[in-house]
């Protein structure tokens, strides 16, 4: 028996439709976002000091995006996790990010973003400003893995669906 698309309610067409589009999105994720990260993210004046704990205990100061407090270029709802710098959840260098920065309080994973990427995570942080330094397993395309000081607050953080802001 051979189905045809024209033997298909309305209804049905659009379940395949849908279907094919959640499937295009699950194995294909870096093609169904490649035109929203085409130009480069712009750095201005503005910055902010941040402590981290380097072998030469020197501040480390990072650029803000001139943007960060307009509006976001993306708002998404995902799934956010945490991680600490053990060796079961990183490589065999927990404590350098995959963008060859050292963990620092203020840095997320994340796979469908940029390294350098500012993001904020309103409902969990306010306006505390995150940046993408490293990455995640690559089955956790669609998620934002925030790096936490221990295991045990990583652990007591869980999963959460939140709003991420893209900037």
């Amino acid at each position: 028996m051979k189905l045809h698309l024209k033997q298909l309610k309305t209804a049905e067409k659009l379940l395949f439709v849908a279907i094919l589009v959640m499937i295009f999105e699950m194995f294909l994720p870096h093609i169904a976002l490649a035109q929203e990260f085409q130009e480069p993210y712009a750095t201005g004046p503005a910055q902010f000091l941040l402590v981290s704990n380097t072998d030469e205990n020197e501040p480390i100061i990072y650029n803000l995006p001139e943007n960060i407090n307009k509006d976001p270029k993306m708002v998404r709802y995902i799934t956010v996790t945490a991680y600490s710098s053990t060796p079961d959840q990183t490589d065999s260098t927990p404590f350098i990010t995959a963008s060859g920065t050292y963990v620092h309080d203020g840095i997320v994973a994340a796979n469908f973003l940029p390294f350098g990427t500012k993001i904020k995570l309103p409902e969990l942080f306010g306006d505390k400003v995150f940046s993408v330094e490293d990455r995640m397993n690559s089955k956790y395309y669609y998620r934002v893995d925030v790096w936490m000081l221990t295991r045990e607050a990583a652990k007591q953080f869980g999963a959460q669906y939140v709003k991420v802001e893209v900037y």
